[in-house]
C-alpha cells in the first residue's frame, strides 16, 4: 500500500471554523479518512479533523510561501523599535 502523506492526528486545542466544501471534496476527505484509518490502525471518526493537518502539510510544502514568509520576517525585524523584536513586542 502507498504511504499516505498524513500520519496520526495530534490532539490539539482547535479554533472553530465553519467551512463549506464541494461534495466531491467531502467524498474524497471521507475516503482519505478511511484509508488513513486502515493504514494507522486508528479509525478516523470525524474526517473533518484531517483538514487542519492537510492544510498544515500543504503550507509547509509551499516553497514560495516559505520564501515570502522569511522575507517578511527579515523585513519586519529590520524595522523593530530598539530593544524589541517583532515577535516579543515591548518588554
Amino acid at each position: 500500500m502507498a504511504k499516505l502523506k498524513l500520519g496520526a492526528i495530534a490532539d490539539d486545542k482547535p479554533v472553530k471554523l465553519t467551512v463549506e466544501l464541494p461534495a466531491a471534496i467531502h467524498r474524497d476527505l471521507v475516503a482519505y479518512a478511511e484509508a488513513l484509518g486502515r493504514e494507522t490502525g486508528q479509525p478516523i471518526n470525524e474526517p473533518a479533523k484531517l483538514i487542519a493537518p492537510m492544510l498544515a502539510r500543504f503550507i509547509a510544502g509551499d516553497r514560495a510561501f516559505a520564501k515570502l514568509r522569511s522575507v517578511r520576517k527579515s523585513t519586519s525585524a529590520r524595522w523593530a523599535p530598539a530593544g524589541q523584536t517583532p515577535t516579543t513586542g515591548p518588554s
